[in-house]
This record gives structure tokens, sequence and C-alpha cells, in this order.
């Protein structure tokens, strides 16, 4: 695996891909969407291979249910091209425009970020996703997927950069790592010279890696050890169900609540009825000193579960006596994703927008919004948790930077 290659190939296509209009972009991504309808049963195949190895190797159900490929799941990943295809194009767009005294048109535009490289785990439909949206925003792409979908990601790749050099783009556009040992993704990370940044997209180990190790610029998506603060002045008939959907809607997620922070003041009424309906969905409590006085069942909290990305039918649960102390206790343990109050005070809201660090703030809802098509940006590359160049959902615009063109009639500097 010549890496180097690879990189000069993606840092060579860049320049052609930023000359794109934005119909040749989306007239690409339309023809792709097709080509993986086309070539389901190519696809399959691969996929067939990459489940029997996770089979042998004793791989978790639900990790093989998030490796799985099904008809369905291809025409999801095609409609998916479609929708980025019908996204507003970022590139070219004026931010600001203003003019100086001495004469020279200053505008700020966006545009591409150039070769992103992106490091993720075993999901497949990954690759369709983040070649979409880097191509969209004019970036070329190197993946380096887990090797757990090693032929499912090298059988969409193939399909993606034939259906590209069918408009007449260059394949390169999309380029698959293909090696699996460790080495050569430890390279990867070293390859300043020409990928510009560095996503990853995983769990806290992968993420820790890339952020550890690698000498390009670094965009953290973050882990989620999510909370939910219910407030002295809570509407408690709100708070349940925000609880149990931000919990329970879909476990595995990094934008679910992992910890529950209570105010002692509703401690009584909400903790009973919040344990049956928790209990209704096997959701284990793990508590301090007052909820395991307050309610049975419980299991005793450690200082490491109120640090703790669960992933689980698992929920820590803290009873603090004021908004001052839950914020603090907030912004120890979180992950800078998405934290929520529920509250009908409007100043003590106010308070937790301000004062809580995180990408996502909520009042009354659900942490489980932290999601690009929720927010309205169609599809995301992921959520960073980080506050250089972008924080949040990432989507189109996320994936550009900008440049200064200045536009002068002979001005020089005294």
């Amino acid at each position: 695996m010549d890496l180097t290659e690879m990189g000069k190939r993606a840092a060579a296509v860049k320049y052609r891909l930023q000359q794109l209009k934005t119909e040749e972009k989306n007239r690409a991504l339309e023809h792709a969407a097709q080509a993986l309808e086309a070539h389901t049963e190519q696809l399959l195949a691969a996929n067939a291979g990459d489940l029997q190895k996770g089979r042998d190797n004793g791989m978790h159900p639900g990790l093989l249910d998030r490796l799985r490929l099904t008809p369905e799941r291809i025409t999801a990943m095609a409609e998916g091209l479609r929708q980025v295809a019908a996204l507003p194009d970022p590139v070219g767009e004026c931010l600001e425009a203003f003019d100086r005294p001495n004469g020279l048109h200053i505008e700020k535009r966006r545009v591409p970020l150039g070769v992103i490289g992106i490091i993720y785990e075993s999901r497949p439909n990954v690759t369709a996703d983040a070649f979409a949206l880097c191509f969209k925003a004019g970036n070329a792409v190197i993946l380096k997927g887990g090797s757990d979908a090693l032929a499912s990601n090298m059988a969409i790749t193939e399909v993606l950069q034939r259906a590209l050099t069918e408009c007449g783009i260059p394949g390169e556009a999309i380029q698959l790592i293909t090696a699996t040992d460790r080495a050569v993704t430890a390279a990867f990370m070293k390859l300043k010279e020409y990928v510009d940044v560095l996503i990853p997209r995983g769990g806290a180990g992968l993420i820790r890696t890339v952020v550890e190790n690698s000498t390009i610029p670094v965009i953290e998506t973050g882990t989620g050890n999510c909370h939910i603060y219910v407030d002295k002045d809570a509407d408690l008939d709100l708070a349940v169900p925000i609880i149990i959907n931000a919990k329970t809607q879909r476990i595995g997620v990094c934008n679910a609540c992992e910890s529950l922070v209570v105010h002692e003041a509703v401690r009584e009424a909400l903790l009973p009825r919040l344990q049956e309906a928790l209990s209704e969905k096997q959701v284990e409590i793990r508590g301090d000193e007052r909820t395991c006085a307050t309610i049975s069942g419980v299991t005793p909290a450690t200082e490491e579960d109120y640090g703790t990305e669960y992933l689980d039918y698992i929920l820590s649960l803290k009873i603090v006596d004021s908004a001052e102390e839950a914020i603090a206790h907030i912004n120890r343990y979180n992950t800078r994703h998405s934290e929520s109050i529920i509250t009908r005070n409007p100043e003590t809201a106010q308070q937790f927008l301000t004062d809580v660090d995180a990408a996502c703030v909520y009042v009354n809802a659900s942490t489980r919004f932290t999601d690009g098509f929720e927010f309205g940006f169609g599809a995301e590359i992921g959520i960073s948790t980080q506050k250089l160049h972008a924080r949040g959902p990432m989507g189109l615009r996320e994936l550009t930077s900008y440049k200064y063109q200045i536009t002068g009639s002979g001005q020089i500097r005294s």
C-alpha cells in the first residue's frame, strides 16, 4: 500500500474538484446513487463475506447488525447521495464583503478544505455518506475503514469510482486504504504533506488514538457522555418522557443520555415515577447515596460511572442541591457533546445554556436531536466536540474553509 502515491493523487485531483460546477457535482451524485442500486447484488455478495468473517470471529450481534447490508440499506445509501445532491452547494458562498478606505474590495468566500482523510469503524454506509459530503463540498477524500467491513467498503468504493469516471470526473476523488495493519493507519496519520484534515469516526479508543498520534490537523468527532438535568422547577410530566426518549430511543448512539442529574427538591416526586418508566425498558440505574435511599434496586454508582458512555441500558444518577452544582457536575464529567435541562424557570434555563460547556445545549428537549438531519443540514460527517473550525453536527459547510479575495486598482502600501 503506497500511501504517498495515494496522497499525491488526492492532492492533484483536489484542484479539479474545486473547479466543478454545482450541476456537475449533482449529476455525478445522482449517477453514483443509481450505480449503487444497480450493483446491489455485488455489494450484498461482498458484505456476505464480511458478515461470515464476523460470525467466525464471534462478533457481537449488535455489531453484526451495524455491519450488515440489505437491499433496503443500499437503497437508503443511494437516497443519501440524492439528498446531498439536493442540498445547497456551499462552495463559493460569499460570507462577507466590504470596501476599505483605500479602495480595496475584500470578499470572504467559502472554499473546499482540499483533501480530507477519514478513519472509521465497521459501518459500510459511512463509505458512501463520507464520499457524498466531501465530494459535494469540493474535496477529495481518502478513507480508512475498519477491517471488519473491508470487502464491503472495497465494493462500494469501486462502484463510486466507476460512476465518477463515467461522468468525466477522476475516480481518485475517493480512495480507500485497503491495508488492515496498524502500521499503515499510523502512517496515514502522518501524511500531512497531502492530507489537509483528518476526521476520526468511531469509539473513544479510535478517536483518542488519532488525536494523540496524528500530525494532520484533526476534527474530533466525539463520544457522548450526555446528561439531562431535572431542575427544581421542572415539569415532571415533561421530564419523564424526555428522559426515556433520550436514554432508550437508540442506546448505541453518541447523543443518547447516559447520565441524569436531579435536584433534591424533586427527588422524591420524580425518582419512583422515573424508575417505573425505566424498568419497562429494562434500564439499570446506578445512583448515589440519596438515589439508593429513595428507590430500591439501584446499583451504587462509582466515580467511573459518572464519566462513562455506556451505549447500553444503563443510566447513572446524581442528586444535587442547586443548578450551580448540577452545571459543575456536568462540566466535570461530560464529553462536550449534548446536555439538556428540564425547567420552567427561564433564568435557570439561560444560566444552563450559558454555563454548560458543550457543542449542543437544550432546554426541555431530548438530546437525541443532535444530528445533522434533525438540524436541517442534511447528512453529516459526525458531531464535532471540539471548538476549532467546527462544533456540533458537521454538514457540508463544515467541510469547507474560506479565503479572502481582494480586488484593487493599483493600490500600493506606503
